[in-house]
Order: structure tokens, then sequence, then C-alpha cells
């Protein structure tokens, strides 16, 4: 398996299906591990990272749900590639930017992925479509069950997991989802919702995680308290809340369609109609005008499309993708050529 492989499938995040898929693009669970007796990675010396790294990938090789999948070491791997995997959801931009002894092990659907040498050893990661957070969980714990097997974590009875940042210690899981609040943006309810996110003890960030902006109506909302609570409490209070988000967004859709439908149809119209003739555009524009978009075709206003084709787009329209599908490095210019020109070909059918 290599990493143009993956050019032909579809990311899990995208699929569009899944419990609630309309508003929850996907759910996610990421745990962090580090080796017993090693050194955090940030405190590592140049041949201890080596040896953890070594280690850590012998480990991973023979776990069962890895097996099939595809093991990177990210030193050989351009900076082309490496963007594609965080275009993809597959690991972060920090672990992307310094790949000297670092790694990623993918397993062959992209449901599970571990980064090696991340700020913690292990970063071991379950991703699933829609509102999924007990099946992610459930998939995670296992996954962690099985990599235990091969390598020993740094634990204490006292704390939980040992992690390089205090702040992850104890269960040491994030648990988030990432929601599509068009909505609740257009009716400026967002803000106070935003705020109640803080006030409950969670986080949100951005498309790409931390440091990112909620740019194409996209805020990801994550637990932000590890020590001192189960899985299971983490996953269940996850879950009341987003359960209470989503139904503040249907609210605020059913009040765009009865009280502004005019204006919200001729929204979604016009962004779909810039969106299948332009022949050269942004990728900021690009994720602003898909947000309307798939706000559209849920809401049943556009009908000629289907969901999954406009998730799609969200992540082949990104940098690295269309560089990947030329297969080789475009300038920003030639990107937002080629990006107009996938965009109305997949919009075309």
């Amino acid at each position: 398996m290599k990493i143009s492989d993956l050019l032909n499938q579809t990311s899990e995040w995208l699929k569009g299906t899944g419990p609630n898929a309309e508003i929850i693009l996907s759910t996610r669970i990421r745990l962090a591990r580090n080796i017993e007796g090693k050194p955090f990675s940030n405190w590592a010396a140049k041949k201890q990272a080596t040896e953890i790294f070594e280690e850590a990938i012998q480990g991973l090789m023979d776990v069962k749900t890895l097996k099939t999948g595809m093991v990177l070491v990210l030193k050989d791997v351009s900076l082309v590639d490496r963007q594609f995997l965080v275009e993809r959801h597959l690991m972060s931009k920090e672990q992307a930017s310094h790949p000297e002894n670092k790694g990623v092990v993918l397993s062959k659907d992209e449901v599970c992925s571990v980064m090696v040498n991340e700020e913690d050893h292990l970063r071991v990661q379950v991703l699933g479509s829609g509102f999924n957070l007990r099946k992610c969980w459930e998939m995670a714990d296992k996954l962690d069950d099985q990599i235990s097997e091969k390598i020993t974590y740094a634990f204490s009875l006292e704390l939980g997991y040992l992690t390089a940042c205090p702040t992850n210690t104890g269960t040491a899981m994030r648990a988030s989802v990432m929601a599509h609040l068009p909505a609740l943006v257009m009716t400026k309810r967002i803000g106070k919702l935003l705020e109640a996110i803080t006030k409950f003890g969670l986080t949100t960030r951005g498309l790409y995680g931390e440091g990112t902006e909620a740019s194409g109506n996209i805020f990801q909302v994550s637990n932000s308290v590890t020590l001192g609570q189960s899985e299971d409490d983490t996953v269940e209070y996850l879950e009341r809340f987003v359960k209470q988000l989503i139904g503040h967004e249907e609210n605020a859709r059913r009040t765009l369609l009865t009280q502004q439908r005019g204006e919200l149809e001729d929204r979604v119209w016009r962004a779909y109609g810039v969106l299948r003739a332009a022949h050269i555009i942004t990728s900021n524009e690009t994720i602003d005008l898909l947000s309307t978009v798939r706000l559209g075709v849920d809401l049943e206003i556009i009908k000629e499309i289907d969901r999954r084709v406009v998730n799609e787009l969200f992540i082949a329209t990104q940098p690295a993708h269309l560089q990947k599908m030329e297969g080789k490095e475009l300038t920003p210019p030639e990107r937002d050529v080629k990006r107009a020109a996938i965009i109305r070909t997949r919009l075309a059918g």
C-alpha cells in the first residue's frame, strides 16, 4: 500500500454516513500513550528519540488492526505527501513540520492511525463518519489493548497514563466531533454557543485542530478534562452536549427555512453557481462556498447532488490533494485553476 493509493478511496470522515451526518461530519477518539522508562519526545536526545521510534514502529507493525495498512517513516516522505496526510486528518501539522524520528502507521481503511514521536510517543486515533462516539471509543479501546500487548505503557496507579503535557494525564483521551454549523453562524447564534461550550469544560477548534480557525462553518468540539474522569464518563458527557448542539443547529435551520427562505435559497444557489462556473478559485473561497452548498443539499434545496460529493470536495480541493492528483508541485495560481476544474467536473456529475 502506498500514499498515492489513498487518492482512490474516500476518507472515513467524508463518507456522509452514520447518525446525524448532516450536522456531524465525523467523530474522533485520540489516545496519548508513552513507552515505559523512556523520556517524553520533547525531552529525548537524538539517540533516545531514534530508539523510541524504532521500538514503537516494531511494536506497531505487529498489531493485528494495523498489519495490512501502511508504515510511513516521515523523513522519507515528501513535504507534499506529509501535507496530504494532514489534509486527510491522519496526522497533525506539528508532526508534518518536524519529520526526524517520526512516523505514522495507518490501517488500510484510514479509520485507525498512530502517530509516532509527536508530543507523546504514540498518538492513537480512530476516526468515524457521523455522530459515533460510543462506537469509535470501543474501536479505540480495542486497538489500545492490541498495542499494549506489544508495547509497555508509562502508567501510574495514582495518575493514570503519563503524558508529555500534564493536561492529558489520566485517561489521556480526547474525544471530539467535527460539526458543520452554518445555520447557527447565519442566524448569529454561534457566539453564545461557543461561550457555552467553554463553560461546559469543552474546547472548540477549527477544521485542522489546534491553532486553526473554523473555516467553512466547521467546528471541532472536544473534551478538555482527562484527569479524574473515566473514558465512559467523557464519552457520555460529550454525547449529551453534542445532542444539544445538534438540536440548536436543527432549530436554526428551521428558522432559516421559515423566516428567511428566500434569502437562504438565493445564497445557496449563488454559491452553487459560482462553484459550477468558476475557472479560478482560492482554497478559502471554496470551503466557504462548499459549506453553503452542503447546507442547501442537506435542506433539499439542491437535489441533484449528493452530500458525499460535497464532502469529498472539501478535501479534494486542498493544496496537497491537488498536487497529488496532478502528479507534480503546483504554484498557488496553478492550484486555483486546477481546483476550479475539479469542482466543475464533480458538480457536473
